[in-house]
């Protein structure tokens, strides 16, 4: 039996804007199960990051539960919370985020010496081979192109071994070849290692990739595709958009 990752029950968001309430996630109920790589789409303003910064605990909801490996993230203070995060969750942005000062190896051992962790060379230079960017390890960023600096942001994500990692448009400022050499690399942390993939993009390529595509139209959950191809999915995220004009 597929057992939920990540679990979100009637979870809403709401944020004031002067005198303004705007609802950004409108009683949204979705689970990410486990070792399995889900798209989230729709048109602007659907509440795509809101939805991917709930799910992670970067963001508290206004109203419902958020569950993550079974344990619900309302109850836990704010220390417990970070905890969670860099123990469990990775994650990886369209910005790769890196520090230009560091080296590839620096880069990605960051997150267990923020632990208070000492990372051993192997494990570094293990995560930088998955991403096949061992021989670019005493690389700074800039002596790395966007495809590679992406897969460092990717073999640091990894670094802790997460049970889920969550991707906000990590391919949107790649070419086309580096964001599919990076998709690659996501679908197969799921096929081989069943880790959990949730991935906010606006690409159908890029969501072709995926298990299942769910779509967001104004905070609400408005369906999913499940095995579609990048057409079928294009045609059905320009439906919603136009739908919503």
């Amino acid at each position: 039996m597929t057992t939920d990752t990540i679990r979100l029950h009637a979870v809403s968001r709401r944020y004031r804007t002067g005198d303004e309430v705007v609802t950004a996630l409108d009683g949204v109920s979705l689970g990410f199960p486990r070792g399995t790589f889900t798209a989230v789409m729709g048109p602007s303003g659907s509440g795509k990051s809101t939805l991917l910064q709930c799910a992670a605990g970067l963001d508290r909801p206004t109203s419902g539960s958020v569950t993550v490996g079974g344990t619900e993230l309302a109850g836990l203070s704010d220390r417990r919370l970070t905890l969670l995060r860099r123990d469990r969750i990775g994650f990886v942005f369209q910005a790769f985020n890196l520090l230009p000062s560091l080296t590839a190896e620096q880069n990605v051992a960051l997150p267990l010496r923020l632990a208070g962790r000492r990372p051993s060379h192997a494990r570094v230079r293990e995560a930088l081979d998955r991403v096949g960017l061992a021989d670019r390890a005493r690389h700074r960023p800039a002596e790395l192109s966007g495809g590679q600096q992406q897969r460092v942001a990717l073999a640091r994500a990894l670094i802790t071994r997460p049970e889920v990692v969550f991707g906000d448009e990590p391919t949107g400022a790649l070419d086309s070849r580096a964001g599919l050499e990076v998709l690659r690399l996501l679908r197969d942390m799921v096929d081989q290692e069943g880790r959990t993939v949730v991935m906010v993009t606006h690409d159908p390529v890029a969501a072709s990739c995926a298990d299942r595509v769910v779509f967001l139209v104004d905070g609400r959950l408005t369906g999913e595709l499940g095995g579609a191809d990048a057409g079928r999915i294009a045609a059905h995220l320009t439906g919603l958009e136009a739908a919503a004009c």
